[in-house]
């Protein structure tokens, strides 16, 4: 995803007047991506702030409601989860919290990953967690299995969202690793964002490397694309 422009004379962001109806996802215009990515730069910002202002007690409901809203999909979509691979993530910024629902699939025979960056502007590599196994502080500090750990391919790979659309495409922390991922991933895995109702946009404008998600999963339900 292209920086945000370094001149101070460039013209304002102007993706939130422009209507989704006429908006060229497939458009390569240097000056639409420029606007658009000013434009996500912003909208992460605001939104991340809205996750992290939530109270302890409401950010503890929304998790829990959306641990069983996904538990629900993931039954009702694939049956029986026992031998399933599901790529997990560790939480960060305010995301939901859904480390008790992992550790209970794990005990119904569902093998958990963790996505690890292994080289920058490539694909993630999905490496086996087990429960109590110890975990290394890989990319940005974040908590992630060693690299002994198996690499496995996953059956299902949740994404956390900073915002998410009617089409199910999602607003995440800018990296485009999850994107890269699903394209290079042969078959795809049945690929589920994980967020907050309350981040919820008309559109996040996508671009050509934008790949829509399965489903998104929020406290309120399940959402498929439009």
């Amino acid at each position: 995803m292209p920086d945000e422009p370094k001149d101070q004379a460039s013209p304002p962001c102007l993706a939130h007047e422009i209507d989704p109806a006429y908006f060229d996802p497939q458009a390569t215009d240097p000056r639409q991506a420029s606007d658009v990515a000013r434009w996500r730069k912003a909208e992460r910002a605001r939104l991340t702030d809205l996750r992290r202002m939530l109270s302890q007690a409401d950010r503890a409901e929304a998790d829990r409601k959306i641990a069983a809203n996904l538990r629900d999909f993931l039954q009702s979509r694939l049956g029986a989860l026992s031998g399933r691979v599901l790529s997990a993530y560790w939480p960060i910024k305010g995301e939901p919290d859904l480390r008790p629902l992992f550790d209970a699939l794990r005990d119904e025979g569902v093998t958990i990953v963790l996505p690890v960056v292994v080289q920058s502007a490539a694909p993630l590599e999905f490496r086996r967690w087990d429960k109590g196994a110890t975990l290394i502080r890989g990319t940005w500090n974040i908590p992630e299995p060693p690299p002994e750990a198996e690499v496995l391919t996953p059956d299902v790979a949740l994404a956390p969202v900073v915002g998410w659309d009617r089409a199910c495409f999602r607003l995440g922390n800018g990296g485009g690793y999850f994107d890269r991922t699903l394209a290079a991933l042969d078959p795809r895995p049945l690929a589920i964002g994980i967020g907050l109702e309350a981040a919820r946009l008309p559109t996040i404008f996508p671009q050509p490397h934008d790949l829509a998600m399965d489903a998104i999963v929020t406290e309120a339900g399940t959402h498929l694309p439009a």
